[in-house]
């Protein structure tokens, strides 16, 4: 079974530096019938402002995940840890027992377009802890690169719980496929571009929620960029 979350149906806010599309309840935004799917809580699509930012703020029991999809974004938080996340980059912060942390565009000019992921933890009260890691659009392009799992296999970051997390760059034409274990579940977010998924068609904002199957195939119409998650 395929479910669509259409972009046109996610919720948005507007905060003049910051224009954000909340897949789920955000914020603001609460809609009881979109809280998550499976371990996925957040999928906001965040636009900032040249020179904007998110000031120093806390977070705790959350695995929080950037993707960067143009520009630029400048971390900071409590920890000590600080770096610019560009494209083919992924950072990933678990909140843990608490943590404080800020990001900026750091370009005077051009805005910074990136996704903030959260994902429920296995447990709560986890020693706050942070990487980042580039992954080259070589190897994301017509695959499925894996940039999050549980056990930090392939180079990735490591989650604190049973999701992993794959990257794609699909040229127009070009497919890949994902099997699905049994008991398992997939969320598709098109981050550019338009793909089918199992045949359903999907554009930029797009997400769709897949259980019940035994696999995913996704077919780009147009040059895509997509995010794949395989979850408990």
């Amino acid at each position: 079974m395929i479910t669509v979350r259409k972009a046109a149906a996610r919720g948005h806010s507007d905060m003049g530096w910051l224009k954000s599309a909340h897949t789920f309840s955000f914020g603001d935004f609460y809609d009881p019938a979109q809280m998550g799917f499976r371990a996925l809580r957040v999928i906001n699509d965040d636009r900032v402002a040249p020179a904007g930012g998110f000031p120093t703020h806390g977070h705790r029991d959350m695995e929080i995940i950037s993707y960067v999809v143009d520009g630029a974004l400048e971390h900071k938080d409590s920890m000590g840890n600080g770096s610019v996340i560009r494209p083919g980059d992924v950072q990933r912060m678990s909140a843990g027992k608490g943590v404080q942390h800020s990001e900026f565009n750091p370009d005077q000019g051009a805005p910074v377009r990136f996704l903030q992921i959260w994902i429920l933890p296995e447990k709560p009260g986890i020693p706050p802890s942070w990487e980042q890691t580039h992954f080259p659009a070589a190897e994301r392009t017509g695959a499925l690169r894996v940039v999050v799992s549980p056990d930090a296999r392939k180079r990735s970051l490591k989650v604190h719980q049973d999701v992993t997390l794959m990257a794609s760059v699909l040229p127009a034409g070009g497919s890949v496929t994902h099997a699905l274990a049994t008991g398992r579940h997939a969320w598709v977010q098109v981050v550019k571009g338009t793909l089918s998924v199992n045949g359903t068609a999907l554009s930029e904002g797009d997400g769709a929620a897949i259980s019940g199957e035994t696999g995913v195939a996704l077919t780009a119409e147009k040059d895509a960029e997509l995010l794949l998650f395989d979850l408990a």
